[in-house]
């Protein structure tokens, strides 16, 4: 995810943390010095919330665990100020592994909770008020443990992108199938979102927030499984461009841009003699212009890490390579001879005139 610093890697999956979560932990300083707290109660405070997103890793790291299990890699855990997101590179189309790797996240929450639950003492008396509104030395364990079981609670509700959601899906996927089980669970998870928002406007705006994450990662979810379905049995050869330029090592920028002007791509491979050396986007040459690199040659700009395809590879598999990378342009091979070029906005007009033609 763009904007992300990282924090090192566990069990050989990055940890990264987007700055807006900064921003939470400037706002959470804030609101405690206007409460007119001493710095030993900031401290503490920001303790208790990296502690909470150190258990929102842990979180995650029960599903890419899971996942891998299965063969299915993490590319990084990303923490926001509403969670974490763990980046699978792919869902399970199995109802039972996308079961035991949704269910795993809550697990880990429940384990902590009840770890703690087995060391701390009893409390000798009703907690009051005070207790929940200010976290001290004394109640920082139990308000942790309190939040986990809360943490496990909220990923109950069965709602997309959340953990519940996908849980419902996979049950009623085993006798529904897919693409109906994601179309339940996302309409549920829609209504949902809008009752959260509805909540919000009356009691905490953070819900509306809340709400429209849930609405949009619903809504996210069930057209990324209706465009798979709709894929199935369809290669990379039928939605690929066979007409597109590429530019040679050589070029300029003010040559690359020339060739941006005078047609319709936007994106061009860098590539000599049938070897593919790179890509780059319209972005990156604006860019380059605004820095006044008008004389450099391609390669100095250009991106060295894309992605590729077979031409006889399943379209399926290239939508979802495309939707997790976020590549803008990928080489399409055939017996080692470049034979076309392919992205998302492809493949979404392929769907569409195929879907009017269907029609």
């Amino acid at each position: 995810m763009k904007w992300s610093l990282s924090l090192g890697r566990i069990a050989g999956i990055r940890i990264l943390m987007h700055w807006t979560f900064l921003i939470l932990i400037a706002w959470i300083v804030f609101q405690e010095v206007s409460r007119g707290s001493d710095t030993t109660t900031v401290l503490i405070t920001v303790g208790f919330v990296l502690s909470l997103f150190l258990c929102v890793i842990l979180h995650e790291l029960g599903h890419s665990l899971t996942a891998r299990r299965y063969g299915i890699p993490t590319k990084a855990i990303t923490l926001l100020p509403i969670g974490g997101l763990a980046s699978l590179q792919r869902m399970p189309e199995k109802p039972k592994q996308e079961l035991l790797i949704a269910v795993a996240g809550p697990a880990v929450n429940v384990v902590i909770a009840l770890v703690l639950w087995l060391i701390l003492p009893p409390l000798r008396e009703t907690p009051n008020e005070a207790f929940f509104t200010r976290i001290t030395p004394q109640n920082f364990l139990y308000l942790l443990m309190m939040v986990n079981v809360i943490l496990v609670a909220f990923n109950a509700i069965p709602a997309f992108p959340m953990d519940g959601g996908r849980v419902l899906r996979a049950l009623l996927a085993f006798k529904l199938g897919r693409v109906r089980a994601t179309q339940i669970a996302a309409n549920l998870g829609q209504f949902l979102a809008i009752f959260f928002a509805f909540i919000g406007f009356f009691y905490n705006p953070f819900l509306i927030l809340i709400g429209a994450f849930v609405f949009f990662g619903a809504y996210s979810e069930n057209i990324m499984v209706q465009h798979l379905d709709f894929l199935r049995g369809h290669k990379v050869r039928e939605g690929m461009m066979t007409t597109f330029l590429t530019l040679a090592p050589t070029d300029t920028i003010r040559h690359a841009l020339d060739k941006l002007l005078m047609g319709s791509d936007q994106d061009f491979l860098v590539e000599q003699d049938g070897q593919v050396l790179g890509t780059l986007t319209r972005m990156q040459l604006i860019q380059a212009v605004k820095e006044e690199k008008m004389q450099a040659v391609v390669t100095e700009i250009m991106t060295t890490e894309f992605c590729r395809f077979e031409a006889k590879d399943k379209l399926a598999k290239a939508y979802t390579e495309l939707q997790r990378s976020k590549a803008p342009l990928c080489p399409v091979f055939d017996n080692g001879r470049l034979v076309g070029v392919i992205n998302s906005e492809n493949i979404n007009e392929f769907i569409m005139i195929k879907s009017a033609l269907t029609h």
